[in-house]
C-alpha cells in the first residue's frame, strides 16, 4: 500500500458547527482523503446542513446505528425525543444518502471502516460496560469481535472516545472520538454514561510514510456555547452539559 494521509471523523450527531471547524482544519492541513464512521445526522442540532456538507464533499462514509434508525420504518424501543426532530428536517436526498451507506467499507485496499463492530453497528468494539461506565476490553474480546477481518488498519467509532489500540498480531485500531457529541447518557440496558471531560470537536489523522504509521488525535475549539443553546431550543436540556463540558451532569 502506498503512502497516505487520512482524516478520520465519526459521531458528528448533527453538529454542523463542530463539523465546519473540523473540515476547516483538515483543509488547512491539505488533507484530501476524509472518511466518516457514522452516526452523522441524528441529534437535536442541525441535521440538514450536516447532511449537505457531507454530501457536497462526497466524504467516504459508513452507516452508524443511529443513521440506520433514521431510515427504519418502525422505531420500536427507541424513544429519543430527537428522533422525530431529526426525521422532520431531512430532505429526501438526505434519506437517500443514508440508505446508500454501507455498514462496512474497505478503503485504500487495507483499511476497514465501520461504526460499532463489523457485524453489529450497536456494539462497542473496544469497550464493555462495567458499573455504568466504559472499560477497555481484553485483547481476546476485541479479536473475537473482529472475526474474519483481514485488514491491518481498522477504523471504528460509536463510543465517542478517542482511542488507539495495537493488537499483538500487529493490527492497529483507531477510534477518533466524536466530532460533535463529547458525552452522552444511554438509558437503554445496560444504562451507562460516556464522558470525555472536554467540549472539543475531535477527529484523527492517520498517515503512512515509508511503511511507518503515524496517528494524530486532534481536539479543536469551536462555538460549543451556540451548539448547546441550539440543543436547548430543540428540547434537549441534557445535551447542554454534554456539549459545553463533555460531561453528562454538572452540579
Amino acid at each position: 500500500m502506498n503512502d497516505f494521509k487520512i482524516a478520520v471523523l465519526s459521531d458528528i450527531h448533527s453538529n454542523s458547527l463542530a463539523l465546519k471547524e473540523v473540515l476547516r482544519d483538515i483543509k488547512n492541513r491539505d488533507i484530501t482523503n476524509i472518511v466518516n464512521l457514522g452516526d452523522s445526522l441524528y441529534g437535536p442540532l442541525d441535521p440538514a446542513e450536516t447532511a449537505e456538507l457531507l454530501i457536497e464533499m462526497n466524504i467516504t462514509s459508513v452507516s452508524g446505528n443511529e443513521d440506520r434508525i433514521l431510515i427504519e420504518e418502525t422505531n420500536a424501543g427507541h424513544n429519543s425525543p430527537s428522533l422525530q426532530f431529526t426525521k422532520n428536517l431531512l430532505a429526501e436526498s438526505h434519506k437517500e444518502w443514508l440508505l446508500a451507506l454501507p455498514l462496512t467499507k474497505v478503503f485504500l485496499d487495507e483499511i476497514l471502516l465501520f461504526h460499532g463492530t463489523p457485524s453489529n453497528d450497536h456494539e462497542y468494539l473496544l469497550h464493555k460496560i462495567c458499573n455504568g461506565r466504559l472499560t477497555l476490553c481484553d485483547e481476546e474480546e476485541i479479536i473475537k469481535k473482529l472475526k474474519g477481518v483481514e485488514q491491518k488498519i481498522i477504523l471504528c467509532g460509536h463510543d465517542h472516545t478517542p482511542n488507539l489500540i495495537t493488537l499483538s498480531d500487529g493490527r492497529l485500531i483507531l477510534n477518533p472520538g466524536s466530532v460533535g457529541c463529547p458525552a452522552y447518557f444511554d438509558d437503554s440496558a445496560p444504562v451507562h454514561a460516556v464522558e470525555t471531560g472536554s467540549p472539543f470537536a475531535r477527529y484523527s489523522i492517520i498517515s503512512k510514510i515509508n511503511s511507518d504509521l503515524f496517528v494524530e488525535n486532534i481536539a479543536l475549539p469551536y462555538d460549543w456555547n451556540s451548539a448547546a443553546e441550539l440543543a436547548l431550543q430543540n428540547g434537549r436540556v441534557d445535551w447542554v452539559s454534554w456539549l459545553k463540558y463533555g460531561r453528562t451532569k454538572i452540579k
